[in-house]
């Protein structure tokens, strides 16, 4: 019974490639708005969120974010495999307009303990009611950042009380030292 659930749910999250929220992943690093943005720099931004988060081993667990300066990209966050740091190196260089790349993207310790975190903070946080429709797209809209026992919630939800409730979900786990709840407020709930 077990295993059938678990395939059934594997079957539904495979299936719900349909994101609750827009712009959760890869987002752009915060900066000045320009109304009067030229159309080539705001299609520059959406090429490389697009790109980013087309990589095939871009997870909950990594944090992917960037800076779009003309046609320089800096790329920042944190992942959990090496190659995904260059990964997202070379895919930001195939963009057509981007002439250079800045990778300062943090490639995360290896821990077993620190694995066996991630996967309690994942178990917590998207098993509450109140936040399992958030792990039905395919790349969820919060990201769990784990580094020597310290937990970094990141992305977006929508509204107060459901980062509320991520961030005590975390912090209920046990063996985690702390938990920094970057969560972003966007939609009807603000």
């Amino acid at each position: 019974m077990r295993k059938e659930f678990r395939a059934l749910l594997v079957a539904a999250l495979l299936l719900a490639q349909v994101a609750i929220l827009p712009n959760a992943p890869a987002s752009p690093l915060p900066r000045s708005e320009n109304q009067n943005e030229p159309n080539a720099q705001k299609e520059l931004l959406k090429e490389v969120r697009h790109v980013l988060v087309m990589l095939p081993y871009y997870s909950v667990f990594d944090n992917l974010s960037y800076r779009v300066e003309g046609d320089k990209v800096t790329l920042e966050g944190q992942v959990v495999r090496p190659s995904l740091k260059s990964d997202a190196e070379a895919a930001v260089k195939s963009v057509s307009g981007v002439s250079s790349v800045v990778n300062n993207i943090e490639v995360l310790p290896p821990s077993p303990m620190d694995d066996k975190l991630r996967r309690a903070v994942y178990r917590a946080i998207y098993g509450a009611p109140s936040l399992s429709r958030y792990g039905f797209a395919a790349v969820p809209s919060m990201h769990i950042i784990v580094k020597s026992g310290n937990v970094t919630l990141e992305g977006v939800v929508d509204n107060e009380s459901d980062k509320n409730v991520a961030g005590v979900r975390a912090n209920g786990v046990p063996n985690v030292f702390s938990v920094k709840n970057n969560l972003q407020v966007v939609g009807r709930g603000k």
